[in-house]
């Protein structure tokens, strides 16, 4: 039987690119309240949402959702989670899953998995998951979060740049295809010691961090070991922008359908 965790889902009004997010309708349902059936179906004990902004939480309460108005003054979703893992007063060991408010297609077993890995490993503060890179684009895209692990998977750096860098296929014209080796994309699902993310905020920043633009780089900056466990392949993406909306109601249809 899987470890018992929890997912706390971060959901801000104010997205810079598409402002009002939790509250886009897709299908029937908001963003959120997507968002929020897939932490329910991943066999959490308990599922909150993390708010600084009334109509979110109303909408929240709306649809039977544990929720809690936070601080408006975060500069990221893990700022905000730690604070409920304050405000609730979670025991330090109990594993916390973040789920972001945007992921209306996740899989909900990629919650399960998260928090299975960290449980796994006692000496981890943070697991989180990777999956293959298949093209080079991709590769050479700062857009995706690249990773690479020690012999036991837990993470050594995460880059935009891509990492490792094959010397001789990389040194002339890019090629493109990839050479025979395996290169990994983040897949921003974090699962935490509640111990650990609470006193996230207050651990130094990092100069790689300020550098990449990578949070999960503090947490290496201070000794926080990060456990990997890699999928065969990459979920589907996230919502940022108007054009991923309509990815996303043409892919609600097709499962709908």
């Amino acid at each position: 039987m899987s470890e018992p965790f929890r997912v706390a889902i971060p959901a801000r009004y104010a997205a810079s690119r598409l402002p009002g997010k939790p509250l886009i309708k897709l299908d029937h349902l908001t963003l959120l309240e997507h968002v929020y059936r897939i932490a329910r179906a991943s066999g959490a004990v308990e599922v909150v949402i993390a708010t600084d902004d009334e109509r979110v939480y109303r909408l929240a309460e709306g649809f039977g959702a544990q929720v809690v108005l936070t601080a408006t003054e975060h500069h990221s979703g893990t700022d905000r989670l730690a604070e409920l893992a304050t405000v609730l007063d979670w025991p330090d060991e109990a594993i916390i899953v973040n789920l972001q408010g945007d992921e209306p297609l996740l899989p909900p077993e990629l919650l399960a998995l998260a928090a299975d890995t960290l449980a796994a490993q006692p000496a981890a503060g943070i697991a989180t998951l990777a999956a293959p890179i298949e093209q080079v684009a991709e590769l050479f895209d700062p857009n995706t979060v690249k990773l690479v692990c020690d012999a036991e998977g837990y993470a050594l750096y995460f880059s935009r740049a891509p990492i490792p860098w094959h010397r001789d296929t990389f040194a002339g014209e890019r090629s493109q295809r990839l050479p025979a080796a395996q290169w990994w994309r983040h897949i921003g699902v974090y699962a935490y010691r509640a111990r650990v993310l609470r006193a996230y905020p207050g651990l130094p920043p990092s100069p790689l961090e300020s550098i990449e633009s990578l949070e999960q780089l503090r947490g290496l900056h201070n000794g926080i070991r990060i456990q990997v466990a890699t999928l065969t392949q990459t979920p589907p993406a996230g919502v940022d922008t108007m054009a991923d909306l309509d990815r996303v109601r043409i892919q609600l249809a097709r499962v709908d359908g």
